[in-house]
């Protein structure tokens, strides 16, 4: 738990300065983290520990590159560790209600209704390629970086890794491509991307770092995708792990067909858009189903979904193969079926 206090701090800047702690951890040598929220992943290698790395030096670094960065807001850092499981679960939920409530904020802004998305290249460290380009209605890949987030840290330093870009030269509105957009990634992904589609995974898709809370892959035999969270250990219908689909898609590469998501954006009216959007989806953890339910149902519904739609959504209960699924979603009448094909 990191505390804060200064007379420039407000409540809107508290995204920016969390999203630090994966930038400033990856500064110490033979400690490695990655995700956001609490989806974080923390590996200290043995040569770390052997040199006398300690859990107080991640405080410590935490301190002192927040109080130098944003010395204009921030007068005094305190750093909390917690170690004890019922004190992790309980600070967890509060955390959840903090996530709930910026989440909340965007539920009236379209990217119809901005002039300016924003680009964030703080995860270049990993993927040199990567630019992450944020939008009202398409959080960050982290799912810790939303449009009002990433403008609030453009105001606190201009010249950081957030940057205005402008929603100019309309190419294709259903794809979601923009030549503004396409000059911005092309320039600042070193020539390494020419163009991408917010709207399509199919076409020019959005390119993905490390710090995904999901994966989105298709699945042709079943004319959709399957939806992977970062904490489900098991098999997908795709034939790979989490694990698998991560390594293969992360990078700062475009792979048509697959793409790295903030789970939020599972209920975007921009999700997917131009492949049909959440009728495709054909397959995802029971975990991720169930803690995502009331606002999957809300998403549905908006799409004109059966109303039982969710229920039609294959998880691994039903099975981890095209063969085990197949038959279930034809049972149920899944809307993928009668969708035109995407391959």
């Amino acid at each position: 738990v990191v505390d804060v206090y200064g007379r420039g701090m407000h409540v809107d800047f508290e995204p920016v300065l969390e999203r630090r702690v994966h930038h400033y951890i990856n500064y110490a040598q033979g400690v490695w983290h990655i995700g956001q929220r609490d989806l974080t992943w923390v590996r200290i290698s043995r040569e770390a520990f052997t040199k006398g790395f300690r859990l107080r030096h991640l405080g410590e670094i935490l301190c002192a590159m927040l109080k130098d960065e944003f010395a204009r807001i921030i007068d005094r850092v305190q750093v909390t560790l917690y170690t004890r499981e019922d004190d992790v679960l309980r600070l967890r939920q509060e955390a959840r209600a903090c996530y709930a409530a910026r989440d909340a904020r965007l539920e009236n802004l379209s990217d119809e209704s901005v002039d300016t998305f924003y680009a964030c290249t703080l995860c270049q460290t990993f993927a040199p390629s990567h630019v992450c380009v944020v939008l009202p209605e398409r959080v960050g890949l982290c799912g810790a970086v939303s449009w009002l987030d990433a403008r609030a840290a453009y105001e606190i330093n201009p010249h950081g890794c957030n940057r205005p870009v402008p929603r100019s030269g309309l190419i294709d509105p259903v794809k979601g491509e923009w030549a503004a957009c396409n000059a911005f990634i092309r320039e600042h992904s070193h020539g390494a991307v020419e163009r991408v589609c917010f709207y399509s995974i199919m076409d020019a898709p959005h390119t993905s770092c490390g710090c995904f809370e999901a994966i989105v892959g298709v699945l042709p035999e079943c004319n959709g995708f399957i939806v992977v969270n970062r904490e489900y250990n098991g098999m997908t219908p795709s034939g790979m792990t989490f694990s698998t689909l991560a390594g293969t898609i992360g990078g700062g590469i475009q792979t048509p067909g697959f793409m790295g998501i903030a789970r939020s954006y599972l209920t975007s009216r921009k999700f997917i858009r131009a492949e049909g959007g959440l009728a495709r989806v054909v397959w995802m953890p029971k975990s991720l189903k169930e803690q995502m339910r009331p606002a999957l149902l809300r998403a549905a519904s908006a799409a004109a979904l059966p109303e039982e739609f969710i229920d039609m959504v294959a998880d691994e209960d039903v099975g981890v193969t095209v063969e085990a699924i197949l038959p279930f979603l034809e049972e149920k009448g899944h809307p993928a079926l009668s969708l035109e094909p995407l391959l």
